[in-house]
């Protein structure tokens, strides 16, 4: 949910404890009060994962599905004001915002369990990719001479002792 005065203390079910069902669409982005952004079952925690299941390069997807959820993963929604079900956007940058989980009984359709509020977050503005340094350090002229010195002495000195080694050895 986008953080906004209005918005930091809304309710996310009805008087008779059913989720509400409000879309990103419904909400103006998460301006006009909380959507739904994702459902999933809960883990069997009876039976986790086997290491060997995790090392099984086939089956590390379905477990990481099982115990992660990715954040912004869906763009399709952001475009379909008829998108079924809850839609999960990327985040937009430089935005606030806060998110709680509720446990759904989906037989009986009521919220079982929820957590608070979380602490506001807040997205980092966009670097424009021209303006971020790639290079793993900076390097001054004196430093490249150097060690273009010290690499051309380092092969000769390798050189040198092949040599050395291979007239002891005739």
């Amino acid at each position: 949910m986008a953080d906004s005065a209005s918005t930091v203390s809304s309710a996310v079910t009805d008087n008779s404890s059913k989720p509400l069902n409000t879309t990103f669409q419904d909400t103006n982005g998460g301006q006009l009060g909380p959507y739904r952004a994702a459902l999933f079952n809960v883990p069997n925690c009876a039976s986790p994962p086997m290491l060997a299941d995790v090392v099984n390069v086939k089956k590390v997807s379905d477990v990481l599905k099982q115990y992660l959820f990715r954040v912004g993963d869906d763009v399709t929604c952001l475009y379909d004001p008829n998108f079924p079900g809850a839609c999960n956007p990327p985040l937009a940058e430089d935005t606030t915002y806060r998110f709680k989980y509720l446990l759904v009984d989906v037989v009986a359709g009521v919220v079982k369990d929820q957590t608070l509020w979380s602490d506001p977050m807040k997205t980092s503005k966009v670097k424009q990719s021209s303006t971020i340094d790639t290079w793993p350090g900076r390097r001054s002229g004196g430093m490249i001479v150097i060690t273009s010195i010290l690499s051309t002495l380092m092969f000769l000195l390798v050189v040198g002792f092949l040599a050395s080694i291979f007239v002891f050895v005739m």
